[in-house]
């Protein structure tokens, strides 16, 4: 194994290979951050993640660079002037579920201290490791990411369906789902 071995899912794409050598499941516990990734991985639902990654400092810039207290205010005419910016997803129910998620996303922190305190709750505090030898064996969604959907709409959080929360999970260290033949499989252990 060479140690520069690499998920297959990276291809040869440079921003995809920077995203997943630095960040794709590393764990956060930066709730700015982790907002981020929840809107992220709702606006990619439909999309490959390439075209997010593309467009993601386009959306720290409409979204004000992901601070949920300022997100949480944002009103319809904010909604409307999002919908003509074609340097993000131009899609009216993800452009407002991201004003929805930021609301229900402070009530959580005022609940648990902070949304990294919630959502660790759900692997009992650890990065929970998986050995998948190639990537057809990494599932779309979990018993866990089902888990972690149901509560996170029934405190009125939209786009957070299973495959979107065990894509989120992933990729904010929730889980390592790196194969076992990626040289940051074993860097995340």
């Amino acid at each position: 194994m060479k140690s520069n071995n690499r998920c297959a899912w990276t291809g040869a794409d440079p921003l995809y290979q920077e995203y997943h050598d630095k960040e794709w499941g590393v764990p956060i516990f930066d709730d700015r951050l982790l907002f981020e990734f929840l809107t992220l991985e709702g606006a990619q639902a439909g999309l490959s993640w390439i075209t997010i990654l593309r467009k993601r400092q386009a959306y720290r810039a409409a979204f004000a660079n992901f601070d949920p207290e300022i997100v949480a205010l944002f009103d319809h005419e904010r909604e409307l002037k999002l919908l003509a910016n074609p340097s993000i997803v131009r899609n009216r129910l993800k452009i407002s579920s991201t004003v929805t998620n930021a609301r229900a996303f402070l009530k959580v922190q005022e609940e648990f201290g902070s949304f990294s305190a919630y959502q660790l709750g759900f692997t009992g505090g650890i990065q929970l490791q998986n050995s998948w030898s190639d990537k057809s064996e990494v599932p779309a969604s979990t018993p866990l990411s089902d888990a972690f959907s149901r509560d996170l709409k029934k405190r009125g959080f939209r786009f957070v369906g299973s495959t979107i929360c065990y894509a989120y999970m992933q990729a904010v260290g929730m889980v390592n789902d790196h194969t076992v033949d990626c040289f940051r499989w074993r860097e995340l252990r």
